[in-house]
């Protein structure tokens, strides 16, 4: 067996992801209950809601990437990258699935580079306001500068709600 049921029960193969099956409402639910950092942060923080943050940081034209560039994590899980980079089988299987996604809505094949850049931003943000202190340097931050404003993190539920909204706006888009 290689699937899973998703939280509205759609039937979701890792092996051959088809964009039909995938849903926003699946990716927002998912999001909003997958921590960021394997759960190792102060306060619980959730991969929904740094996308969100994410969609904020782009330029014009970036915003509905910068939303769904974690979108594969709603059924692949937030890995920390030291791990992912380690696993390339993981790597090979969610290759497809990103590009499922991306394809679904209308996404280039590979993530932009505003993108990653914002993404960046919102790692040394989150490292500085939701990781536990620690001297060692993160080396794929050089360079990146936080924010100048914290985090405030929203519970599971706001979070859900803040990429649908988001999604919405972006899109236009409205559920059947």
């Amino acid at each position: 067996m290689s699937w899973i049921l998703t939280a509205s029960a759609r039937q979701f193969d890792f092996l051959a992801p088809d964009p039909a099956v995938i849903s926003i409402l699946d990716i927002a639910t998912h999001l909003a209950r997958e921590p960021r950092f394997a759960g190792a942060t102060r306060r619980t923080y959730n991969v929904a809601q740094h996308s969100w943050f994410v969609s904020h940081l782009v330029p014009r034209g970036y915003e509905l990437e910068g939303l769904l560039h974690d979108a594969h994590e709603y059924v692949c899980k937030d890995l920390p990258s030291p791990l992912k980079h380690e696993l390339p089988d993981y790597r090979a299987i969610v290759a497809p699935i990103d590009l499922a996604i991306r394809e679904k809505f209308g996404l280039p094949a590979e993530m932009s580079i505003p993108v990653a850049k914002a993404d960046l931003i919102m790692l040394a943000t989150e490292r500085r306001d939701l990781c536990p202190e620690h001297a060692a340097p993160w080396d794929v931050l050089e360079g990146i500068r936080p924010l100048d404003r914290p985090i405030i993190v929203a519970n599971e539920q706001r979070a859900r709600l803040m990429f649908l909204e988001r999604f919405i706006e972006l899109t236009n888009w409205r559920a059947a």
